[in-house]
């Protein structure tokens, strides 16, 4: 599907779309890794578009937002289905007992959730309460607002404090990965 080129279209994208934009790569920082943020950006872009040839976008903003939180779904699944073994490197695979974990593994398992759990309890009350409704009972970003009686904005705003304090804390205690994805010493 081709994009139309026309003044009205760009006008409206200018006018209502990219003022959210520094906004939006704030939001998708708390979804992503960053060397995804402009990809995302731009298929963002291109679906709201696409969208708005298909019928009359009323929210800009918020369609934005729910593109742009589904762009990095189907990226976060695209990313896991592509790491995942194949049934012909299973052989090459170094496995002595497939029933019994990996000592090695199980400690630093405990230790990387020891440490997360520190740092969720280290988050001030709101900024905790967000992250954990947000991750662990899986609520949408309205359905937080409704239930804390604050803002979407103010819900996005503390998840992404919430994340980034998180991963502050992952460094100061040295349980951030390194480029191997294995966790630093």
């Amino acid at each position: 599907m081709s994009l139309p080129q026309d003044t009205e279209t760009a006008h409206w994208f200018a006018s209502e779309v990219q003022p959210h934009e520094p906004e939006l790569r704030r939001y998708l920082h708390g979804l992503a890794a960053r060397d995804n943020i402009d990809d995302l950006v731009q298929e963002t872009y291109f679906r709201l578009l696409r969208a708005r040839l298909k019928r009359t976008v009323l929210l800009p903003r918020g369609l934005l937002f729910a593109i742009a939180r589904n762009a990095a779904r189907d990226i976060f699944r695209r990313d896991a289905v592509s790491k995942t073994t194949g049934v012909a490197e299973m052989a090459e695979l170094d496995v002595v007992d497939d029933m019994a974990p990996d000592p090695q593994k199980v400690v630093t398992l405990r230790q990387e959730t020891e440490i997360l759990q520190a740092a969720i309890k280290s988050l001030p009350e709101r900024c905790r309460t967000v992250l954990l409704l947000r991750k662990i009972q899986n609520l949408s970003h309205k359905e937080i607002a409704d239930r804390m009686g604050i803002s979407v904005h103010t819900v996005e705003s503390q998840l992404t404090k919430a994340l980034k304090r998180c991963q502050e804390y992952f460094e100061q205690h040295g349980a951030m990965p390194d480029k191997k994805g294995k966790s630093s010493p």
